[in-house]
């Protein structure tokens, strides 16, 4: 589209121009001696009003339809800007995870020998979650005994747990994700079903 400020200015140009006939028109048909004017003549001055105020009122309206769509336009550009990695974050998720596991592994197997791989997998998963960072990419990683929150946990089971209340997070299965302000992933935990003590 284009310079709506110019546009704005023919316009209104033009808006000028009909009036400025109209006027014309009413001071012609006054003559010497100003006689009243014919049923035509008022017809075509009221005609010309008629025509001014509608074009007038189109191109109002074709102004905020064209402010309309730039806003559109802006905010879809800003949120392809935040959010247009979703799938990529997505993908990396599994690999975040894998990593976690073989770390977790590691300590539960209390293997000496295999402290530099450990190591060189730690140092890996940092650099992950530096990039994750950012990228706005959080972990959401709950604690057992939080509380749990339908917005960021997924609950994949409930279980009575002695000395826990309901709603109570009982067990973390996986962490969580967001990206910037939009849940990518859940974390998935296991919610205490105790009536409480």
């Amino acid at each position: 589209m284009g310079d709506p400020k110019r546009d704005e200015d023919e316009f209104l140009d033009d808006i000028e121009a009909l009036e400025a006939e109209a006027e014309a028109a009413e001071e012609d048909s006054g003559g010497a001696g100003r006689a009243a004017p014919g049923e035509s003549e008022e017809s075509e001055l009221d005609a010309l009003r008629a025509e001014r105020d509608d074009l007038k009122d189109r191109f109002m309206r074709a102004l905020a339809d064209a402010e309309n769509a730039r806003k559109r336009a802006d905010k879809d550009r800003r949120e392809a800007e935040r959010y247009g990695a979703t799938r990529l974050a997505r993908d990396l998720l599994p690999v975040y995870d894998n990593l976690q596991r073989a770390i977790a592994a590691s300590r539960e197997e209390g293997e000496t020998a295999s402290d530099a791989l450990m190591e060189g997998v730690e140092l890996t998963l940092k650099e992950l979650l530096n990039v994750f960072h950012r990228h706005s990419i959080e972990a959401i990683s709950p604690q057992v005994g939080d509380t749990f929150d339908p917005n960021l946990h997924e609950a994949m089971f409930e279980a009575p747990v002695p000395d826990t209340t309901a709603g109570e997070i009982i067990q973390v299965s996986q962490d969580g994700f967001m990206l910037h302000d939009r849940l990518l992933r859940p974390a998935q935990v296991g919610v205490s079903s105790n009536p409480g003590s």
